[in-house]
Order: C-alpha cells, then sequence, then structure tokens
C-alpha cells in the first residue's frame, strides 16, 4: 500500500507545520482527524478539504458533513473518498479548513510518496511537528489560573516593572555609587 507524506501548513505562519503520513486507501476523514491530533484541536466543528492547484485556488470539496458521494454534487464526502483518489499531481495540494465560523485554514501538500510502510506504525501518522500550533480557543496550553500566579509571582501590575526595570540590584538605602575613572593622575 502506498504511503503519502504532506505537509500541512498554518496559513497565517508557514513555520509552523506538521507532516503526516497517511495510506492511500484511508479516507480523508482520517486524514482530518490527523490534522486535528496534530494541532491539538478538539474537531467539533465541520471541515472541508478543497482540491487546489500551485496558486493555492480552492477546486472540488470534500465535506465532513457529506454522507455520501452522489454525481454532480457541490461536495464529496470525506468519509467515503480515499485520499489516493484525488492525487493526480507529485506535489498535489489541499486546502483544508476547519471550523467555517473560525476559518481555521490549512495549506496541505504532497512532498512525499513511499512503497513502504513502517512496521508497526499506525497510519495516519504525525512524523512532524514544527512551531507551536495556534490555539483553538483562547491560549494555548496556560490556564486562567496560572495566569493569575504569574502575574502575582512577578507583580506585572506594580509602577517599578511598568518600564521593564525592578529594583534589583540597587543599594537598600538607596543611595547610588559613583565611578571614578582611575587615570594615575590627579583627580578633577
Amino acid at each position: 500500500m502506498a504511503i503519502l507524506r504532506f505537509r500541512v501548513y498554518w496559513e497565517d505562519d508557514d513555520q509552523i507545520y506538521r507532516d503526516i503520513e497517511i495510506q492511500g486507501n484511508q479516507t480523508f476523514m482520517d486524514f482530518h482527524g490527523a490534522i486535528m491530533k496534530a494541532y491539538e484541536f478538539d474537531g467539533k466543528h465541520s471541515s472541508s478539504f478543497f482540491v487546489s492547484d500551485e496558486k493555492w485556488s480552492r477546486g472540488r470539496e470534500l465535506n465532513s458533513e457529506v454522507l455520501t458521494n452522489k454525481k454532480d454534487a457541490p461536495a464529496l464526502s470525506m468519509i467515503k473518498t480515499p485520499v489516493s483518489a484525488l492525487i493526480a499531481l507529485p506535489d498535489q495540494k489541499f486546502v483544508y479548513v476547519f471550523d467555517p465560523k473560525k476559518k481555521w485554514t490549512f495549506l496541505v501538500e504532497l512532498i512525499g510518496v513511499s512503497k513502504d510502510e513502517v512496521y508497526r506504525r499506525v497510519y495516519p501518522f504525525v512524523l512532524r511537528k514544527e512551531g507551536i500550533a495556534p490555539a483553538q480557543y483562547g491560549i494555548k496550553g496556560v490556564a486562567a489560573d496560572k495566569i493569575m500566579e504569574i502575574e502575582e509571582k512577578y507583580d506585572l501590575g506594580s509602577e517599578e516593572m511598568a518600564e521593564g526595570f525592578g529594583n534589583e540590584g540597587e543599594d537598600e538605602g538607596g543611595s547610588e555609587e559613583t565611578y571614578t575613572e582611575d587615570t594615575g593622575g590627579d583627580e578633577y
């Protein structure tokens, strides 16, 4: 079975991407699940893949809410369509949109094809993660109560910290040290 390797870029920052391997006979719904897992999204919203060209123009749609493929339908079913069915070019591209209200958009590009499966690897498989994934809801990885702890620990609201400088290293009495250069001669 052919293994297809895709690079899935976050549209807003191409330095954030995930490399995902998937078997050619697995469906776009399987691919959707792998992208959700790789970017740590919950997958609770509808999504679509669009067949794309070199300029990332959106072509034929595959939608998560379409259950069957019908002739001349506006969208194909992600559940029923295998990924290999829409691979026409060695660098095939897709645009993936998750949650139509928020419009999380990812650019998907085929970057490799292999004949051999890796023994004991469960596909789809997230091969590589680059960059910190965007937070689907709010702030990623930091709960609101933890933010308060950080603010209290560093007292981010104090006037001394307002300009970015604290009073670390200053004398207790508030006197300042003066520096005189030793010129080896008379003092001025």
